[in-house]
């Protein structure tokens, strides 16, 4: 099952790098944004309940959706960009095993303990 799973991840991280071939960006764009959402770690340097809130809202893919499609409805291309990387980040990260966080531990995930 974990790995239909990460196959699952795995698709919809490809998805994204499709959805992004229709934005106006050059390739590099892309691979210099990907990492991005991971400045939502920052907030662990406060505590861990902030680091599990602001990580989370970088890594959520209802969010990435709900962004990419106000950008595609709007047509503002870098609202389409951010929907894009952030959904596209959070698949990559969950097929590596990095799920949403618990406010108890970072290594404590919903998709279990890293």
């Amino acid at each position: 099952m974990k790995n239909l799973l990460k196959l699952e991840e795995l698709a919809m991280f490809l998805l994204s790098i499709y959805l992004f071939s229709f934005l106006d960006y050059a390739w590099w764009v892309y691979l210099i944004w990907i990492l991005a959402p991971d400045i939502g770690m920052l907030g662990y340097a406060i505590n861990i309940k902030l680091g599990a809130t602001t990580y989370n809202l970088f890594h959520h893919k209802g969010i990435a959706i709900i962004i990419g499609f106000l950008g595609f409805w709007w047509s503002i291309p870098e609202l389409q960009l951010s929907g894009i990387i952030l959904f596209g980040h959070a698949s990559m990260d969950r097929i590596f095993g990095y799920g949403l966080k618990l406010s108890n531990s970072f290594k404590n995930t919903h998709l279990g303990n890293l």
